[in-house]
């Protein structure tokens, strides 16, 4: 069965649990409700509506993110919706 535009979007989406900056590392968790580990390399383009910019430091637990990896490990992150953005939605 194919899925849908917007299960294909769903799947794809993650929440951050935690951001360890200074070790390169992001735990976040996906649709099914499990948390995975990911090793981020300094080079790791984190792209905002504000800004790109190398690094996890503007990450924030409960941002909700896209990855896009090369080499086996996180190349891109987009930001696709803030935590705070989320918490201020009439939809929860």
């Amino acid at each position: 069965m194919t899925q849908s535009l917007t299960e294909q979007i769903q799947r794809s989406r993650l929440v951050v649990v935690e951001v360890k900056g200074a070790e390169g590392r992001l735990r976040v968790r996906g649709e099914a409700d499990v948390c995975t580990e990911l090793s981020c390399a300094a080079e790791t383009l984190v792209v905002t509506d504000e800004d790109t910019k190398a690094g996890l430091d503007t990450l924030h637990p409960g941002d909700i993110i896209k990855v896009e990896p090369a080499d086996g490990r996180p190349d891109r992150i987009v930001v696709l919706r803030r935590a705070w953005d989320e918490i201020a939605s009439p939809e929860v």
